[in-house]
């Protein structure tokens, strides 16, 4: 008896001390949800906003861009919006991995889904020595470009990073307040509602 009691004792002392252990920066990750492109990511602390341009080889366009720097990391969302060109899936995924070699070398390049989306998963080793985790996906005639670049190699929170990436697909709501509630809680499937 008294080793179960010890043993039980030992597992709950360890769940403690793994759970005080977790580094600070590890619990502060959230999810920001943006209807107006429907897409929720998680972010380390809330990006900056900004509208620009995507700019490949051959063609520029409006783009929304999501950014965060924070120490050696920087965190991206950008979505152009490729509505008003005639480019298919496929030529707008090329030329955003044509983009992407200039940075440095494509080490990994495989098909990534989030959602029933199909799109691709990239690992850039940079020129300058830092390392990107990449996700691209061509949705609703919009290029969505995520990347999370780490200078420090040891670190995952640049694959954290892409690898929290869902859509919403969601109309745009009336107010920001009706956007955080759709994301914080979803609304219940009709097979799940009490008829």
């Amino acid at each position: 008896m008294t080793t179960k009691r010890q043993l039980v004792g030992f597992i709950a002392l360890l769940i403690g001390f793994l759970l005080i252990s977790v580094p600070a920066a590890a619990q502060k990750w959230r999810e920001y949800g943006y209807l107006e492109n429907s897409f929720a990511i998680q972010f380390p602390a809330e990006p900056k906003i900004s509208e620009g341009t995507y700019a490949t080889a051959s063609i520029t366009v409006a783009a929304t861009i999501y950014a965060l720097q924070e120490n050696d990391a920087r965190y991206s969302v950008t979505v152009a919006d490729f509505s008003k060109t005639r480019l298919t899936e496929g030529a707008v995924l090329e030329l955003a991995i044509a983009e992407l070699k200039k940075d440095g070398d494509v080490t990994v390049d495989i098909p990534h889904r989030v959602n029933r989306q199909l799109g691709r998963q990239l690992s850039v080793a940079g020129h300058d020595g830092s390392h990107s985790s990449i996700a691209l996906f061509y949705y609703q005639r919009r290029l969505y470009e995520v990347k999370g670049t780490n200078e420090d190699p040891g670190s995952s929170d640049s694959a954290r990073f892409q690898q929290s990436l869902r859509f919403t697909n969601d109309a745009r709501p009336q107010d920001q307040e009706l956007t955080r509630l759709r994301l914080t809680h979803p609304e219940i499937p009709s097979f799940a509602r009490d008829h």
